[in-house]
């Protein structure tokens, strides 16, 4: 699989490139390791998008590949292995990625590419997209993908899809709170571009310590949450965005970003 990667301004797009699945291979999960390794230390980019060519997002990991492995004298276990543990740093790597990260969802996510979704920190998805994770249809619960999915739906809707392997539509992802929105096909790369047009006009350094600060305090107790996130509030406040932001609100101007 190839990732596609396109720059428009401060806005860095990356498609995986092996229809009809644009499975997550190892290959493929390395080369979008690598792009968004790059994303973190080019301050030029500010928004990352991460779409799908084809008709399907992605259908998780190639068990095809997998499978092969099989026929090691391990019975494949190193290789296994190797591929969740590749997984896991990927989708770590978009969490703590210091820039936002948006999914552009058109047609189907399932398993290790509905766990991609669920990652983002943003998932828009045209209304023909469609979400599972079926690992169990075939004996494999999705353990990892219900890492993330846990995270975003709750425990017992994600169970019932876990379970069940069910596909839901792209309305039931939206009410499940998966993706933040649903738009006609067509109209899918325009409205990620305008919203990752809005976000890259904003404050780098408060997109950055905003993004660290939600994910750092999310699994805390009320008063760590409070405490993490007022830490993050001071420090933004003592940057120079903050400063020329509030200035040029009472100055009734256009701010000047500063901060990186």
């Amino acid at each position: 699989m190839q990732i596609g990667a396109e720059r428009d301004g401060p806005i860095l797009r990356l498609t995986l490139e092996n229809p009809p699945a644009n499975a997550l291979s190892i290959a493929a999960m390395d080369r979008l390791q690598g792009k968004l390794d790059l994303a973190r230390q080019d301050d030029g980019t500010r928004v990352v998008i991460i779409a799908g060519s084809g008709k399907l997002f992605s259908a998780g990991h190639d068990l095809k590949e997998m499978t092969a492995h099989r026929a090691d004298a391990d019975a494949g276990r190193a290789s296994f292995e190797h591929t969740f543990a590749t997984c896991s740093r990927l989708m770590q790597s978009i969490v703590d990625l210091p820039k936002p990260v948006i999914a552009e969802v058109d047609g189907i996510a399932t398993a290790a590419g509905c766990q991609l979704v669920a990652t983002c920190d943003l998932a828009i998805a045209s209304n023909r997209s469609r979400f599972g994770v079926n690992g169990i249809d075939v004996g494999l619960f999705c353990s990892t993908p219900a890492v993330a999915l846990t995270r975003n739906v709750g425990l017992k809707r994600a169970m019932e899809m876990l379970l069940t392997g069910e596909m839901i539509d792209a309305a039931s992802a939206l009410e499940f709170g998966l993706v933040n929105r649903v738009v006609p096909q067509q109209a899918l790369t325009a409205t990620v571009n305008e919203i990752a047009s809005t976000i890259a006009a904003k404050s780098p350094l408060a997109v950055r310590l905003g993004k660290k600060a939600v994910r750092a305090q999310a699994g805390l107790s009320l008063a760590d949450a409070y405490d993490t996130a007022s830490r993050a509030m001071v420090e933004n406040m003592l940057g120079p965005d903050c400063e020329e932001g509030i200035s040029a609100f009472f100055e009734k101007r256009e701010p000047k970003w500063r901060g990186t």
